[in-house]
């Protein structure tokens, strides 16, 4: 990686000579215009990173406690200059970053914890740039399409920028404007990162230049809010805000204005009296029906993009999904083979899960596929994912074993199916949410996940039969399918309730009353 960079930044320094007179001579260009530039960022970057490394290890025995150390030291260095990279060119790279954050089984703590900030502090549009493209777009300056527009936007990501407003009607409106350059830079960011192929993770690579397009089409992603919302209407808890078509565009969303608190935002739900298990279960269920019943996966739920809040007419607890620009849409063949190989994790049928980890591509690494589905220890799989939730030592064993088998990881993420790639990043998104909520893998959410995989595999076997007799057959299993999932749940807080009450008998008896 080193020899590379320093063989790109050769030529990238006659690109900078090329163009560095124009550039100083013109005030009104911005350095991010010229490839050399956005070029030699990410190669001196690499050098400086890949220097770090040969030079402040070399001379330390490996395995030692003073290795462990300067180690961490090396990898927080490294991520906080990789963070500046994605931040200083912006675009593509933010993107990319933001998917390397959620890689908690992959990557050090040093560089999810560094990197997480692209999530929620992106760089911002100047309002000179937001004005230029609402006006490029709509034909019409701020003024003359809101009462009132808030120069601060509510939140800036990779791609754009929001700005709540209020339209002539008195609609309270999110209005979401593309930074104005991200087109134009992102094919160029594309091709910077392929000359680099020895980068561990070149599969995100691939997915980013397959899915940008649709990600900086704005009227996609308002069909996609239509399209989920009609999906999963049946969910009253669920919220995903009008698109205003009329004053849309490529580059400019315009929706209706939904507020709250971030998901993983404890303090807010403490003041606002929203019960975390409650939105861990909300959410569990809508992943759950996107994934194995509907086959159409939302796959940008980070916490900027996910918000709860008390519903202001029925006061019912409420989760607003935003940012519907990047969906997954499954193949059936995957989304029943994903249906049955999480059927056979929590039911821990380990013939079943090896059956279905080799048709999902995985071969001799099936182990390994069950674990990073699941985030547990190989010896937690197997004993039942359901049975107990992950403690901090399987934490801390699932993070060493992710250095140890990083080259297998990426061999095994460049064998699957490429609709696995944003599971796998959903995933560890929803993860790092229940993390913070303090909920995460409980028995209720394997229990609905289960329900979901139940009902969507019935579902598909009712389609392909004609038979009456058949059909009526399909829904009678179903139906005692789902009643002993049921009954397994009232059992497991039978057991809890019972669990307490024998603690605080054993605490009465301990501390009795004061006469």
């Amino acid at each position: 990686m080193a020899r590379r960079a320093l063989k790109l930044a050769s030529w990238t320094s006659m690109a900078f000579a090329a163009s560095g007179f124009y550039l100083y001579s013109n005030k009104y260009l911005d350095p991010n215009d010229f490839g050399a530039v956005r070029v030699g960022r990410a190669v001196a970057t690499t050098a400086v990173i890949s220097y770090d490394y040969l030079t402040s290890l070399r001379s330390v025995p490996y395995g030692s406690e003073e290795y462990a150390q300067l180690r961490s030291e090396v990898h927080l260095r490294s991520a906080r200059r990789l963070c500046e990279l994605c931040c200083a060119n912006r675009g593509t790279f933010i993107k990319v970053g933001q998917h390397l954050a959620a890689l908690d089984y992959l990557l050090p703590q040093e560089y999810t914890s560094t990197l997480k900030v692209l999530h929620s502090q992106a760089p911002k549009s100047s309002m000179q740039e937001v004005s230029q493209v609402i006006r490029e777009d709509l034909g019409k300056e701020i003024h003359d399409l809101f009462v009132s527009f808030d120069d601060t936007p509510m939140g800036a990501a990779s791609l754009a920028q929001v700005h709540k407003a209020v339209l002539h009607d008195g609609r309270t409106v999110a209005v979401k404007v593309q930074h104005p350059k991200v087109q134009v830079q992102s094919s160029k960011d594309i091709l910077l990162m392929e000359l680099f192929p020895e980068f561990e993770f070149m599969w995100l690579v691939d997915e980013a230049k397959k899915n940008l397009p649709l990600e900086l089409d704005f009227l996609n992603e308002g069909r996609n809010a239509e399209k989920v919302a009609q999906m999963l209407k049946h969910f009253d808890f669920l919220k995903v805000p009008q698109i205003y078509w009329e004053l849309s565009t490529k580059r400019v969303l315009l929706m209706e204005f939904l507020d709250g608190g971030q998901v993983n935002d404890r303090d807010y739900m403490e003041r606002n009296k929203i019960d975390v298990n409650e939105i861990s279960r909300h959410l569990g269920k809508i992943y759950s029906e996107m994934i194995f019943v509907n086959g159409f996966v939302h796959c940008d739920p980070h916490p900027g993009n996910v918000l709860v809040r008390k519903g202001p007419d029925t006061g019912k607890v409420e989760i607003v999904l935003l940012d519907h620009g990047l969906y997954q849409v499954l193949t059936e063949e995957f989304r029943l083979d994903y249906c049955h190989l999480w059927q056979s994790l929590i039911w821990t049928d380990m013939e079943k899960v090896k059956k279905y980890c080799l048709r999902l591509g995985a071969g001799d690494f099936y182990p390994l596929l069950a674990c990073m589905l699941t985030a547990r220890s190989w010896n937690s799989v197997n004993r039942g994912i359901s049975q107990a939730p992950i403690t901090a030592s399987e934490n801390t064993e699932i993070r060493n074993n992710a250095a140890t088998y990083l080259p297998q990881i990426s061999q095994l993420l460049n064998r699957v199916p490429r609709q696995m790639l944003l599971i796998f990043k959903t995933n560890d998104l929803l993860r790092g949410i229940e993390a913070t909520l303090g909920t995460r893998a409980s028995a209720s959410s394997f229990l609905n996940m289960s329900r979901c995989c139940v009902r969507a595999l019935a579902m598909h076997n009712k389609k392909n039969t004609c038979s009456f007799f058949r059909r009526t057959q399909i829904s009678f299993s179903e139906t005692i399918s789902l009643w002993q999932i049921s009954l397994h749940e009232l059992i497991l807080r039978a057991k809890g309730l019972r669990l307490a009450s024998w603690v605080l008998a054993l605490l009465c008896w301990l501390l009795p009353a004061p006469y």
